[in-house]
C-alpha cells in the first residue's frame, strides 16, 4: 500500500520540521511548503495530496487565500494552523471548508492523532453506499450530498456529520458521543465546535435542515418528519 501523502505548509522551519518528525514516524510521507504561493504549486503539480496541514499567517499568500484556492477544485482534507485563539477566526476556517482547527502551541502528537481520524474516515470514501432520508441522497463513495436530486456543497466534516446523523435516524445523541464518532478522537474543547458545524450544515440543507432536532442541554437529533 502507498504511503498517505500529507503536505505541510509554514513559513517556520523549525515548525515545518517538528510535525514532517512525527509524521514520518508514523509512515506518512511528507511534502513542505514555506509560504502559501509555494503550497498552492506544489498541491496542483503533485494531484496525490491526501491532506493539507495549513498555518494561516505566511508570506506571499496566506492560508485563507491558500484555502479558498484549493477549495474551488479540491475537498481535501485541511487542518488549519493558528497563532490567534479568536472565535471569528475560527467561524472563518469553517466557513471556508476547513475540516480542523488547532491553535499553537499545541501538541504534536495530537496534531498526529486528528490527522489519522480524518483520513480513517477519508477510508469512508472507498464505500460503495449510498444512504437516503427525506430528500437527501448521500453517496459514500463519491463523497456526494444531493438535496432533491441537485449537488450541495459540504465541507468533509460537514459530510461526515450528515453522514452520521442519517445512519442514527431518530436516535438522541450528545454532543460528546457526536465528537467521540464523528471527530474520532479524544476532544478537549467546548461544545461550539459541534453548534457551529451543525448550524452550518442546517443551512447547507435548505429546508431539510429542519430534520436536525435541538435536544436542549444534551445534543442533537436527526428525524424525518
Amino acid at each position: 500500500m502507498n504511503q498517505l501523502k500529507i503536505l505541510v505548509v509554514d513559513d517556520e522551519s523549525r515548525m515545518r520540521k517538528l510535525v514532517r518528525d512525527f509524521l514520518v514516524k508514523k509512515d506518512f510521507e511528507v511534502v513542505e511548503a514555506a509560504d502559501g504561493e509555494e503550497a498552492v504549486d506544489i498541491f496542483f503539480k503533485n494531484n496525490d495530496i491526501d491532506l493539507i496541514i495549513l498555518d494561516v499567517m505566511m508570506p506571499k499568500m496566506d492560508g485563507w487565500e491558500v484555502c479558498k484556492e484549493i477549495r474551488q477544485y479540491s475537498k481535501v482534507p485541511i487542518i488549519m494552523l493558528t497563532a490567534k485563539t479568536e472565535e471569528r477566526d475560527e467561524l472563518m476556517g469553517f466557513e471556508l471548508g476547513v475540516d480542523e482547527y488547532i491553535s499553537k502551541p499545541f501538541s504534536p502528537k495530537i496534531l498526529v492523532a486528528r490527522v489519522e481520524a480524518i483520513l480513517r474516515r477519508a477510508g469512508l470514501e472507498q464505500n460503495n453506499e449510498t444512504l437516503i432520508a427525506g430528500g437527501i441522497e448521500l453517496d459514500v463513495s463519491a463523497h456526494e450530498v444531493r438535496i432533491d436530486g441537485e449537488i450541495i456543497q459540504l465541507s468533509y466534516k460537514e459530510f461526515e456529520l450528515l453522514n452520521y446523523f442519517i445512519v442514527n435516524q431518530g436516535v438522541a445523541l450528545s454532543r460528546e458521543k457526536i465528537l467521540n464518532n464523528v471527530w474520532n478522537y479524544d476532544y478537549f474543547g467546548d461544545a461550539r465546535t459541534i453548534d457551529t458545524h451543525v448550524k452550518k450544515l442546517r443551512n447547507k440543507l435548505g429546508d431539510k435542515g429542519d430534520y436536525i432536532k435541538t435536544i436542549w442541554g444534551m445534543g442533537y437529533k436527526f428525524e424525518v418528519v
